[in-house]
């Protein structure tokens, strides 16, 4: 066989010739191509056409330094991080009508590096046009944005009188301390359902915020329904109108009430209450709050989930609360029943042996109470509960309770561990709250402190609590310290814990030096 001949057809030995595809020369350079309509090669279509022709090079985009919000015309304003998919849509918008008027295509987009101090915004675009009967021609095109500051209109009228506020939140709980407020500030920090408040207010009883739309406002009310169980009612306040438009300007107040069950707080339900949660009680333990109560009856184990208007046709009170809860000390336990896991939590019956840690060298009395921490608790660990048999109670269903049934003595509620130093290797972060300095009562702040140490041991006890927040690593912390805690004290796992960004501000304090 020849060289380069191809091979016969079906054995018969009759020569076929190799297909080869046709070429023709480009009429203006005379280089030899693939035909097309408009004979002439890549080169020199590209030469004589230009695709990008109309298309803007220029533009602009109109940036509030204050809340990072870029404006998207007529009058809306989207929040954007540098070269994210929000701030790409939020550019290529601008010039979306341009390419529609030119029927150009849009096949591709992305950042080209700027210097964040340039106020330029730098775009490199793949554009896709049909030219000269069918040829379809790709180029790629640069698009300078410069960015215009301006304050949208909320920050404006925020940097111009801080009390022009639209709406405010008023949120409060009636209870002897502020634990619930702390948990709610770091659900409010994860989820970012404050950063719309101009301000936030401490008052007494609670928090208030506010904002510069009534929508704002009703955000951060509907987040709140989720996470807690509340009562709301709302009032609004005529403060100008034109007759001729009949535009009417109000500011609006939303009273948001929590519901004044708090976790660990003991519960003496009504005769009522009892048989319209199938017998629960009388005595019973908040173990959660959510948008609903879950009850818990210490001696059968048994779980009730209480909705917020359930609640409001009972409205039964705490009995006694976290803040007079008592040491005991452990003296002996023995299982009653194996360890059951209910809603997440573990939970086993057992009697134990306590003494209060107060009467120690002063007399004998020793309790034996059943109780739900049979798993945790040992001889010798140490426990906090509520002393029934020396507490003043001015509760009337507890009242009714101790005259119809025959109520324990001590309720116990949690292990109790010795007290860590203040340095812990993870840190929470906080809302910028303005308080009255004026209106402090003496030793608020001590009582304040005292408070959020609490709120932190109760988050390393808890890690269903803790996978509700953001926990930050602390940069303080020294791994000496580590030596100072004992080995059954509970701790935060170091996976737990999110790197805490502090790049602008040290850029910022670079600044300030080198000024």
């Amino acid at each position: 066989m020849l060289p380069g001949s191809a091979p016969a057809a079906g054995g018969t030995g009759m020569f076929v010739p190799a297909a080869t595809a046709g070429t023709v020369l480009c009429c203006m350079c005379g280089v030899s191509m693939q035909p097309n309509p408009a004979n002439m090669c890549a080169r020199c279509l590209r030469a004589r056409v230009d695709i990008t022709e109309g298309v803007p090079r220029h533009a602009a985009v109109v940036y509030c330094p204050d809340c990072s919000t870029y404006l998207q015309p007529p009058r809306s304003w989207l929040r954007a991080t540098p070269e994210s998919p929000e701030l790409m849509q939020i550019l290529l918008r601008r010039i979306n009508r341009p390419l529609a008027r030119l029927r150009v295509s849009l096949s591709g987009a992305e950042f080209v590096f700027s210097e964040p101090h340039s106020k330029r915004l730098r775009l490199k675009l793949r554009l896709r046009r049909e030219v000269l009967h069918g040829i379809v021609l790709e180029q790629t095109h640069p698009v300078e944005f410069v960015v215009h500051d301006r304050l949208c209109d909320s920050c404006s009228r925020a940097q111009a009188n801080p009390d022009q506020w639209v709406a405010v939140v008023q949120l409060r709980q009636h209870v002897p301390h502020r634990r619930t407020f702390l948990y709610l500030e770091q659900l409010l920090l994860k989820h970012g359902q404050a950063s719309l408040a101009i301000r936030v207010a401490a008052a007494p009883g609670g928090l208030d915020f506010f904002f510069g739309s009534r929508s704002h406002a009703a955000r951060l009310v509907d987040f709140l329904a989720t996470v807690a169980p509340i009562q709301t009612s709302t009032a609004k306040q005529l403060v100008s109108h034109d007759t001729k438009s009949s535009v009417y300007n109000y500011k609006y107040t939303i009273s948001v009430e929590i519901c004044p069950i708090c976790r660990e707080d003991l519960i003496a339900l009504g005769p009522q209450a009892s048989r319209d949660m199938g017998g629960l009680g009388p005595l019973v333990l908040c173990v959660k709050v959510t948008n609903a109560i879950a009850l818990l009856d210490p001696l059968t184990l048994r779980v009730h989930h209480l909705e917020e208007k359930k609640y409001r046709v009972y409205n039964f009170k705490a009995a006694l609360t976290s803040k007079q809860l008592v040491e005991y000390i452990v003296l002996d336990i023995e299982q009653e029943s194996p360890e059951i896991s209910i809603d997440g939590s573990r939970y086993q019956l057992a009697y134990a042996q306590v003494a209060r840690v107060s009467d120690f060298g002063k007399n004998d009395t020793i309790f034996t109470v059943r109780t739900h921490l049979g798993h945790l608790l040992n001889p010798g660990d140490h426990a906090l509960g509520y002393d029934l048999y020396g507490a003043n109670l001015n509760d009337d269903d507890m009242d009714k309770a101790m005259t119809r049934y025959s109520l324990p003595e001590v309720v116990l509620v949690k292990k109790s561990y010795e007290k860590r130093p203040r340095t812990r290797r993870w840190k929470l972060k906080r809302l910028p709250v303005e308080e009255d300095a004026a209106n402090k009562a003496k030793g608020e702040e001590e009582k304040r402190l005292d408070e959020y140490e609490a709120f932190l041991r109760d988050l390393e006890l808890d890690p269903e609590m803790r996978f509700k927040m953001n926990l930050y690593k602390n940069e303080d912390y020294r791994s000496e310290m580590a030596s100072t805690v004992g080995d059954d004290i509970p701790t935060v796992p170091i996976e737990e814990l999110i790197e805490d960004l502090t790049l602008g501000d040290d850029e910022g304090d670079e600044g300030e030096e080198a000024a």
